[in-house]
């Protein structure tokens, strides 16, 4: 089959080729989800030299463990699967400290933090801002929120990709957007009292991360 020929096969029998030992699928399958699996990885672990060495790590994985995959569900959800775990395992791996410098790699950051707004000063600003807040909550509750409030996924999605009940998913999101939101009290456009505040830090934290 020529490399054209690729584009017409959907990520399952792509996968399939790969374990049957196509040379070729598996790449195109990375080319395919790159930036998706890179955005995860950066919004994660907020430097990009982590992050790229997590990913690679990730696909070296997914290479060798294709024969794992059992179909039901998604190669996309599998992948995040990877990468999400490669991830929370070089978090354990280091002493995380509060006080991590800004992602060096700024302007990739900045892109891949969220869509594109009028105020491109501004909007850089607060993705790096969302950066270095999610480095400052507990890993469990920043895989969840960049699934679920960056990245899009359902709670249900997000649960089987991290490997755990809704419920957990839910309580680790709630929890991280309470401890994100006095980290980005200066991006929040509600005001009111605390209880009022409390009552819409969902909504609000979701909103300066920049989801819809």
């Amino acid at each position: 089959m020529q490399h054209g020929g690729y584009d017409q096969l959907d990520d399952h029998e792509l996968l399939r080729l790969h374990v049957a030992g196509n040379p070729d699928t598996f790449g195109f399958l990375v080319k395919r989800h790159r930036d998706r699996m890179w955005a995860v990885a950066i919004r994660t672990l907020g430097e990009p030299e982590e992050a790229a060495d997590a990913l690679q790590e990730a696909f070296i994985s997914a290479f060798r463990r294709a024969d794992s995959f059992r179909g039901d569900a998604k190669v996309t959800t599998w992948l995040h699967r990877i990468v999400v775990n490669a991830c929370l395992d070089r978090i354990r791996r280091r002493q995380v400290r509060q006080a991590d410098p800004l992602p060096e790699d700024e302007d990739r950051a900045a892109e891949l933090a969220g869509p594109v707004e009028q105020d491109a000063a501004e909007v850089r600003e607060r993705r790096l801002d969302v950066l270095n807040a999610l480095k400052q909550i507990n890993p469990d509750q920043r895989s969840a929120l960049v699934l679920v409030d960056m990245e899009g996924y359902s709670i249900e999605e997000a649960a089987s990709i991290l490997g755990c009940a809704p419920g957990t998913v839910k309580s680790r999101c709630a929890r991280g957007r309470a401890r994100l939101l006095p980290l980005l009290r200066q991006w929040q456009t509600t005001r009111g009292g605390d209880s009022d505040l409390q009552d819409k830090a969902s909504e609000t934290a979701a909103g300066i991360m920049g989801t819809e």
